[in-house]
C-alpha cells in the first residue's frame, strides 16, 4: 500500500478515491516465507480506497454497559500492496477529524469539541505505516504511527485479507479488515465523567476498524 496525495481534497463516501505515487523499497525473506497465495504476487502494485464501499469506524463502551459506533466520513488515502514481499506494502489515511458520524448530532457535536478531537485546532488525524509483516496466508500485521490532535504514538493492526475479484466493469477489488484497539488518553482524549457506581461514562479504550475494499490504480501512461 503506498502514500498519499497532499493536494488533493478530502474524500466523502460518494466520490472518486485519490491519486497514488511510486511503491516504496524494501525487502523481508521472513514476509515472502509466510505467503502461501501465489496468486497474491500478481496484485502487486497501486490500490485506491473506494469510499463507497469502506467505512473508517470506531466502538467505545458508554456507560460501561453500552458500545456506541461511529465513523468518519471524509478521509484520503493511498496504498501500495507488494504481494511478492508484504513487508514492501505501505499505506497512509489522513481523516478529517470533523467528519465523524455516530448517527446523533448532539454526541457528534461533543466528539470535535475540545472535549475530544477539537477539531477546529486538529483537523486531521493520521496513519502512517512503518512496517508490514505476513503472520499467516491471510494474515498480515502493518505497524505504524497514529498522529491524533498534537500526538504521535506507535500503533499495531491486525490485518485480514479478505480476498480480491474483477468486478463487471473490469476494475480489480481487493477486501482487507484491520482492527486495533487504543488507550485515547494516551493521545490527549482525556475527558471524563465518572458513574455513581464507578466507572466512567466513556471508556478509555477505544477499538479502531478499518474495513477496506480497494480498487487497483492503473500504471502512469
Amino acid at each position: 500500500m503506498n502514500l498519499f496525495n497532499r493536494g488533493a481534497p478530502f474524500r466523502r463516501a460518494d466520490r472518486t478515491e485519490p491519486a497514488v505515487t511510486q511503491p516504496p523499497t524494501g525487502s523481508s525473506a521472513t514476509a515472502t516465507a509466510v505467503l502461501r497465495d501465489p496468486g497474491l504476487a500478481a496484485l502487486t502494485g497501486e490500490w485506491a480506497i473506494d469510499p463507497a464501499h469502506s467505512r473508517i469506524g470506531f466502538s467505545v463502551r458508554h456507560a460501561m454497559v453500552t458500545t456506541v459506533r461511529g465513523a468518519f466520513l471524509e478521509y484520503q488515502s493511498r496504498l501500495y500492496f507488494d504481494g511478492r514481499d508484504p513487508s514492501r506494502s505501505k499505506a497512509e489515511i489522513i481523516i478529517a477529524t470533523g467528519s465523524v458520524d455516530t448517527g446523533v448530532e448532539q454526541r457528534d457535536g461533543h466528539l470535535v469539541g475540545r472535549d475530544f478531537l477539537d477539531a477546529a485546532t486538529y483537523p486531521r488525524m493520521r496513519f502512517l505505516s512503518t512496517a508490514v509483516e505476513a503472520v499467516g496466508p491471510d494474515v498480515y500485521r502493518m505497524s505504524g504511527d497514529l498522529t491524533i490532535k498534537a500526538t504521535t504514538r506507535p500503533v499495531v493492526l491486525e490485518l485480514t485479507y479478505i480476498g480480491h475479484v474483477t468486478d463487471p466493469f473490469g476494475y480489480q477489488r481487493a477486501g482487507f479488515d484491520g482492527t486495533t484497539t487504543i488507550n485515547r488518553s494516551e493521545w490527549g482524549l482525556t475527558y471524563s465523567t465518572r458513574l455513581a457506581e464507578g466507572g466512567a461514562m466513556v471508556s478509555e479504550k477505544v477499538r479502531l476498524q478499518f474495513d477496506i475494499a480497494a480498487i487497483r490504480t492503473p500504471p502512469a501512461g
